[in-house]
């Protein structure tokens, strides 16, 4: 575990600087390299760097507005309070780091969504959700509860970081689609576990990722977004990788702990 997280963060590193910036942007475009340099100095445990960034983007965010295009309501409000959240996140003092890292990633997530012409970063996270998603799938017909919980734990959380980018991306109805029946398996683990008739539900969840995915990936991403897809995804997994293996442990800690007081 240690060895992929050496090797993940190493590779983060490397990509990080080959941000392009020789040519000139247009205001939009700025606001994404802003939303990026923000997401790597958090990365770096640089949070009063992030903050500066942060707030030098507000203020090219309002004199963009109207320059480049209109922002409709929708996005204006989206890039608002997945700013709001990144804030939070480089000035919270008792925020840990992997709560810092989503918010900042959501509000990178959501940046290149509403500035992206090809296909959006977030698409190209397809990957990492469904096979998370599969791993709650697998788990919920073996009845494993532990499993299910962290597993389900990992999807939601990723889930969360794409969700305000997707809501600009789709249409009102199929995310509202979506997100009934994903607040469906959070709020009645039991019963899906319980209930194998109730599994059902983990099908139609999975049809419908399906679905928003090859939506998103019929167009071919330009080639200059490559650096920064691989650089975020690979971010992404490692910090998901990392919180279910943190999550996972303190579980087995829990159920030896329990084991040990029944003996007594």
């Amino acid at each position: 575990m240690k060895t992929k997280i050496m090797i993940l963060f190493s590779v983060l590193l490397l990509l990080a600087p080959l941000s392009p910036y020789a040519e000139k942007k247009s205001p939009v475009e700025k606001l994404d390299n802003l939303s990026n340099e923000a997401l790597q100095m958090v990365k770096l445990h640089r949070y009063s760097d992030a903050r500066k960034l942060l707030d030098y983007f507000s203020e090219q965010f309002l004199a963009a507005a109207g320059q480049d295009r209109p922002f409709t309501m929708d996005e204006l409000r989206i890039i608002t309070v997945s700013h709001n959240h990144a804030v939070e996140a480089a000035v919270s003092a008792s925020m840990d780091h992997d709560e810092r890292m989503n918010r900042i990633t959501q509000f990178r997530l959501v940046i290149d969504a509403v500035s992206s012409t090809h296909q959006p970063l977030w698409a190209e996270l397809e990957g990492p959700i469904m096979n998370v998603f599969m791993d709650v799938k697998e788990a919920a017909g073996m009845g494993d509860n532990i499993r299910f919980e962290e597993n389900l734990d990992s999807f939601l959380a990723l889930y969360n970081v794409i969700h305000p980018s997707m809501k600009i991306d789709l249409t009102p109805e199929q995310v509202q689609r979506i997100d009934a029946r994903i607040n469906f398996l959070d709020h009645y683990r039991s019963q899906v576990l319980a209930k194998p008739s109730s599994q059902k539900e983990l099908d139609a969840i999975e049809g419908d990722l399906k679905k928003i995915f090859d939506q998103m990936t019929e167009d071919e991403a330009d080639p200059s977004l490559w650096w920064v897809i691989i650089s975020t995804g690979s971010l992404i997994i490692l910090t998901l990788s990392y919180v279910g293996w943190r999550k996972y442990k303190g579980d087995r800690e829990k159920l030896q702990n329990r084991k040990k007081e029944r003996k007594y």
